[in-house]
């Protein structure tokens, strides 16, 4: 019994060890590529998990004057502010809507573009209409946005279009009814080049015998296609799927910042500009970090949530 009980010592202080072993060895078979991966590990403790100490600030009174460790602690006030907040739905609801119609008309867009351009067999053109599309990705942000401004001036080009099917010149970023449409068609124009690019390199990956056993089958295009092209692109439209999902609150604060106006809060106010005034420029650092960690948790619910759904209907997922 007592060799019994010394051989079971033995094995479970190999087990203990055994991690550390094969990370020592590894280390040292590994150590430039140890040593290249560095500086993005010290880049995300500095600026990724340090910052998330500030985070307790949610939970206080915050004043500059006295600091983190001094300020008052006040639990989930904050938190109940901004659920009691006469915007809170408008937020959540705006939020949703904008995220919600990115994801049905943004998400697919480029997956289409990607097979449209995987039927392309003329390679010039191929590459010219890739680069097309490529280039408002590579536009600034500001600028695009200033492009966007003129354009829908009273009498900017959409005006003027409208004048010559009949209707109205107006300024369409004045009025709330075209403000989705205007956000989520340049949207799209800004990034679909961009995200096609990985859906590119997954069909490249498909083995391309699939698809001469098809054709010898009397399968076309289409079929081939349904069959064996969106078949293997599914992993990957899964993943980048649950992704999105995973940021689903955070609609992109700055595009909006800086095409809306007072005039159309009431559709444009998202949850990160509302973060922005209060923080910035009202400087309620507590309730605005409250609302952010708010913000982030919905995120996290999110991706878990679509990330389960995946593993149990497709079996692929990232974790």
């Amino acid at each position: 019994m007592a060799l019994l009980s010394e051989a079971a010592t033995a094995v479970r202080q190999n087990r203990r060890s055994l991690p550390a072993k094969t990370l020592k060895r590894d280390f040292r078979l590994n150590k430039y590529k140890y040593l290249l991966i560095l500086p993005v590990i010290v880049y995300f403790v500095l600026f990724a998990y340090k910052p998330m100490y500030g985070l307790i600030i949610a939970f206080k009174d915050y004043r500059p004057a006295v600091g983190f460790a001094d300020s008052k602690w006040v639990g989930f006030k904050h938190f109940l502010n901004f659920f009691n907040d006469v915007y809170f739905w408008r937020l959540i609801k705006n939020t949703l809507s904008i995220s919600g119609l990115s994801i049905l008309f943004g998400f697919p867009a480029p997956i289409l573009l990607a097979l449209l351009l995987n039927e392309i067999r003329v390679g010039w053109f191929k590459r010219t209409v890739q680069t097309i599309t490529y280039m408002p990705y590579f536009i600034s942000l500001v600028v695009a946005c200033s492009l966007i401004k003129i354009y829908c001036q009273s009498d900017g080009i959409f005006s003027q279009i409208a004048i010559a099917m009949g209707g109205q010149a107006q300024n369409f970023l004045m009025s709330s009814k075209y403000f989705y449409l205007i956000y989520i068609v340049s949207d799209i124009w800004q990034h679909i080049g961009w995200n096609s690019i990985i859906y590119l390199a997954a069909l490249s990956a498909i083995d391309q015998e699939q698809y001469e056993a098809a054709r010898i089958d009397g399968a076309g295009r289409f079929q081939q296609m349904l069959h064996i092209t969106l078949p293997g692109l599914a992993p990957t439209i899964m993943i980048l799927f649950i992704l999105r999902m995973g940021g689903i609150l955070n609609v992109g604060y700055e595009k909006i910042l800086l095409l809306y106006s007072e005039a159309i809060y009431n559709v444009a106010d998202v949850i990160s500009t509302y973060v922005y005034r209060k923080g910035i420029l009202n400087a309620a650092y507590s309730y605005s970090t409250a609302v952010g960690l708010f913000n982030s948790v919905v995120n996290i619910l999110f991706l878990l949530a679509a990330n389960a759904i995946s593993k149990k209907t497709t079996e692929s997922g990232l974790f």
